[in-house]
């Protein structure tokens, strides 16, 4: 069949990958972890095993999907345009690398920001098989966009990203200092946009600052409502923070929040 296309859940390489039609009504998903084609239209089989052969790595299990679940639903329901899952990290800067017309010091700025978000990403991705999901560059009118939204057994997090640039980073109640340069006001941003998200999803979100390739960090013992996490450490620190969502909990909250209805 002519049309069908092939679009990520989450970041490319893990994770599920959709098979739509033009309207962008899901006919078959390929689940990389369990090596599994499910086809929910049979007369679609074997379009869906053509145009997912690319992706395709050894033996392969095709059949009907599991039962779904209400979540699973309207997953499958969701157009293509309207889902955050695929949103790489730093989305919105690499639109403005290769379209903006920035000078040469602000597409410095603009590459040393993506490259922290890149792997602050990258950290938060690698939870996925822990029970962990996460968002990139989620919108909020009126306040910009959160850099990372991550879902998980601990809970909810609303993740700020702080390039260190290798100097010392001082985090306190109001401001954030990288090295000499002027203070920036992400612990109180932060704590807006997370103030946001509880109010968006109904539960309760963390405000983060994720600070990356800093000398050192150096966090105000009155900076207790916003944590502060390292990309080589992140996982560590998750996992020791008691269970709050059970997954199914995990996975509700995360359809809900791959919409953009859900911010706007």
């Amino acid at each position: 069949m002519r049309g069908l296309t092939v679009l990520p859940s989450g970041r490319p390489g893990r994770g599920r990958l959709y098979v739509n039609l033009p309207d962008g009504t899901a006919v078959a998903w390929y689940d990389r972890r369990t090596n599994r084609i499910s086809v929910l239209a049979d007369d679609h089989r074997e379009a869906v095993v053509k145009v997912l052969r690319p992706y395709l790595s050894g033996p392969v299990s095709i059949g009907p999907p599991p039962v779904p679940t209400a979540a699973d639903l309207r997953r499958l329901a969701l157009p293509p345009d309207a889902d955050l899952a695929p949103n790489r990290p730093g989305e919105t800067l690499l639109g403005e690398l290769v379209h903006g017309a920035a000078g040469t010091r602000t597409r410095h700025r603009l590459r040393q920001e993506l490259a922290a978000r890149q792997r602050m990403g990258d950290a938060l991705d690698a939870l996925e098989p822990d029970g962990w999901r996460t968002l990139h560059c989620v919108p909020l009118p009126g306040l910009g966009r959160v850099d990372h939204l991550l879902l998980g057994p601990a809970g909810v997090f609303c993740v700020r990203t702080v390039p260190g640039r290798r100097q010392r980073v001082a985090a306190g109640d109001l401001l954030v200092t990288v090295g000499r340069t002027e203070p920036r006001a992400d612990p109180g941003w932060v704590r807006r946009a997370a103030a946001r998200a509880a109010r968006a999803l109904s539960v309760e979100v963390t405000p983060v600052l994720g600070v990356v390739d800093a000398a050192r960090v150096e966090t105000a013992p009155t900076l207790r409502d916003v944590r502060v996490l390292r990309p080589p450490t992140a996982a560590a620190d998750l996992a020791a923070a008691p269970a709050t969502l059970k997954p199914s909990d995990v996975e509700a909250l995360f359809t809900l929040a791959r919409n953009t209805q859900t911010w706007l």
